[in-house]
C-alpha cells in the first residue's frame, strides 16, 4: 500500500469525502487556498478544487464556526468544522454540548446533526499551557457526541470517512507531534468504524489500552516489555465514545492485567472509565489491580525538561507495566 502521513491521509479523506458527496463543507479559520489551507496544510488545495464555497476561511470565532457547522446541517449540509487547536473548543463549549450534541434528543428525533469537528494537540513543541491540553473527557462525557482519536494515517483516513457518514456530531482529536508520522493508508473509500477497537500487538502476560500519540509510546513499551520476558496486548482504542468494551474486556480476561495510558491529565480522565468498568466486569479475575497512566494533574508546561516529564512516554508506560507483577 501506498506510504503517506496523517495530514495527506486527512486531506484525502476530505477530498474523497467532497469527492462523492457535494453536502460536505469544509470551514474554518485559514482553510482556504488564499490562506494557506490551515496552519499545516490539512486542507491545502481543498478550495481549488472545490472552491471557496465549499471550503471556507472562517474569521477567528469558534462560536461562529461550530454554530454556522449547525446550522448547515439543519437544512441538509455535512459540515466539517475545524478547530485550530483543542484548547479553542473551550471557547464554543455552549455550542458544541449544548446545541450540537442535544439537538436531536431535543427535536424527539426529528433533525440530527450531522457535523463533525476536526481539532488538533498534542505536547511537545513548547506551546505553552494553553496550545497542547487533552480534553477528549470532556466530550465523551457529553450524551449526543462521539470522540475518535486516531493513531495511524490509516485510521486518521477511515475515522473521517465514518465520522462524515454519521448522523450526529463527531470530534475527531488529532495529535500534532504524530502528524509527520508516514505509513499505510487503506484504498478510498475505506472506513474504520467508529466504536471499534483495534488489538495491534498479541500478548498473553497484560493489556495496555491506549490512543493517538500515546498508543504508539505503547507500542514502543511493548518492545521495552519483551526483553524482560513480559508479553503485552496493545490495543489501539480509535474510539473514545463508544469505546470497545468488549475488545478490552476479552483481552483482559485472558491477560488478568490492564493499563489505560493516555495523555491527558489521570485524574477524571478516560482511563478512569475504562478502569472502572474493567474491575467491575472482571472482578475476581483480575491479576493486579486496573491501573491508569496519564499527565500530572497541572497544565502542559512550556519549559522543555518539565514538558517532557509531563508527557506519557514507552518508558512511563514499561515502568507502571512492570509495577503490576
Amino acid at each position: 500500500m501506498e506510504k503517506m502521513n496523517m495530514i495527506q491521509a486527512i486531506n484525502r479523506a476530505l477530498h474523497d469525502a467532497m469527492e462523492a458527496d457535494e453536502t460536505v463543507l469544509a470551514l474554518g479559520e485559514e482553510v482556504a487556498d488564499p490562506e494557506g489551507g490551515g496552519i499545516v496544510g490539512v486542507t491545502k488545495g481543498l478550495s481549488d478544487r472545490f472552491g471557496e464555497d465549499r471550503v471556507l476561511s472562517t474569521p477567528i470565532s469558534e462560536q461562529a464556526i461550530i454554530g454556522a457547522a449547525i446550522g448547515a446541517s439543519l437544512i441538509g449540509y455535512k459540515p466539517v468544522a475545524e478547530i485550530m487547536l483543542m484548547n479553542f473548543t473551550t471557547v464554543a463549549m455552549d455550542m458544541i454540548v449544548n446545541h450540537a450534541a442535544k439537538l436531536r434528543y431535543m427535536s424527539g428525533g426529528q433533525t440530527n446533526v450531522p457535523i463533525v469537528i476536526r481539532t488538533m494537540t498534542g505536547a511537545g513543541f513548547s506551546s505553552g499551557g494553553q496550545h497542547a491540553d487533552y480534553f477528549e473527557a470532556w466530550f465523551a462525557h457529553t450524551a449526543g457526541m462521539k470522540v475518535v482519536a486516531p493513531s495511524s494515517p490509516a485510521d486518521a483516513y477511515g475515522l473521517i470517512r465514518s465520522a462524515v457518514d454519521d448522523p450526529d456530531p463527531v470530534m475527531i482529536v488529532e495529535n500534532m507531534p504524530i502528524y509527520w508520522i508516514k505509513g499505510d493508508v487503506p484504498e478510498p473509500g475505506h472506513r474504520t468504524p467508529i466504536g471499534k477497537a483495534a488489538v495491534v500487538r498479541e500478548g498473553d502476560d497484560a493489556t495496555i489500552v491506549s490512543y493517538s500519540r500515546t498508543l504508539r509510546e505503547s507500542l514502543g513499551a511493548a518492545d521495552k516489555l519483551s526483553q524482560q520476558g513480559i508479553r503485552a496486548e496493545v490495543i489501539d482504542l480509535r474510539s473514545i465514545q463508544p469505546w470497545d468494551r468488549e475488545a478490552v474486556l476479552a483481552s483482559v480476561a485472558r491477560t488478568g492485567r490492564c493499563l489505560v495510558a493516555h495523555e491527558a491529565v489521570t485524574p477524571f480522565g478516560t482511563g478512569a472509565e475504562i478502569a472502572a468498568v474493567v474491575s467491575r466486569e472482571l472482578f475476581g479475575r483480575l491479576k493486579a489491580p486496573v491501573e491508569r497512566l496519564g499527565a500530572p494533574f497541572n497544565p502542559v508546561p512550556f519549559a522543555k525538561p518539565l514538558e517532557l516529564a509531563h508527557i506519557v512516554d514507552a518508558d512511563k508506560i514499561a515502568a507502571a507495566v512492570v509495577r503490576m507483577f
